[in-house]
């Protein structure tokens, strides 16, 4: 009798328990899904928030690619809601909760910060990135497009604007040329994404939101600055080779 009860407040306790993760990352995607409307817009840090002016620096998408953050809200959306509606005591979907919402929780702050302080957004954005990134490392196979498509989406995107975030910093306060910190950061990105890539390979949306930022970078560099433009179209090259072998291999068959 002792015994049955135990387990019926242990298996009650785990139920509760993967409730609350599951609105705790509910209400911080809410929160980051409202940041943009009670900041002022972002277009970039400030060429005068440094001693060195950034003004289109060349570790910088072109305008256009930022619009992406459209379709990630929207999915990322989508994602709360459906977990809520339909996986709330799902055990795949509590491993994703935790580290997706120690992401977008504190990312709701990410605009704020940016307008008054790079260095401060710049360790605050690799914060989103790591546990994005560990997140999509967590997401199950089933429900790949209410859960591991949006996170995917979503942290490859991290992982270049935490790189440009660094590389606009670096050659802010002098640290680097503006080209050598617009190759170390694209170097440093594409490092990461290829590991991701390599971990998680079926999770083309990543690669897709990293292939993306590279365009952007290729497309503003354009004609004024041929290295950087360079490295990001060999780097658009690799992603999407490591991105297509993972879309073409098989998932491994259920034990």
């Amino acid at each position: 009798m002792v015994g049955a009860l135990g387990t019926w407040i242990s298996h009650g306790a785990c139920y509760l328990w993967r409730m609350i993760q599951i609105y705790l990352l509910a209400a911080a995607t809410l929160a980051f899904l409202m940041s943009p409307s009670l900041t002022e817009p972002f277009t970039g840090y400030a060429p005068g928030s440094f001693p060195v002016e950034q003004v289109d620096p060349p570790v910088q998408p072109a305008g256009y690619a930022f619009a992406i953050w459209g379709v990630i809200y929207i999915w990322l959306g989508v994602m709360a809601a459906f977990g809520v509606l339909r996986r709330k005591t799902d055990a795949d979907w509590q491993r994703v909760a935790m580290p997706l919402a120690l992401s977008l929780g504190p990312g709701a702050a990410w605009l704020w910060v940016a307008g008054f302080a790079p260095i401060t957004a710049t360790v605050l954005i690799f914060w989103m990135m790591g546990f994005a990134i560990l997140a999509l490392l967590r997401a199950p196979a089933p429900d790949r497009w209410w859960l591991q498509a949006p996170v995917a989406l979503y942290a490859g995107w991290l992982t270049a604007a935490a790189h440009v975030s660094l590389g606009v910093v670096l050659g802010g306060y002098g640290w680097l040329s503006a080209t050598g910190a617009a190759v170390l950061c694209i170097l440093l990105a594409l490092g990461v994404a290829l590991a991701v890539l390599w971990r998680k390979p079926q999770a083309p949306e990543y690669g897709a939101a990293v292939g993306w930022a590279l365009i952007g970078i290729a497309v503003d560099n354009s004609g004024s600055n041929g290295t950087v433009m360079a490295l990001a179209l060999a780097g658009l090259l690799v992603v999407a080779a490591m991105t297509a072998r993972g879309a073409l291999k098989r998932p491994p068959r259920a034990a």
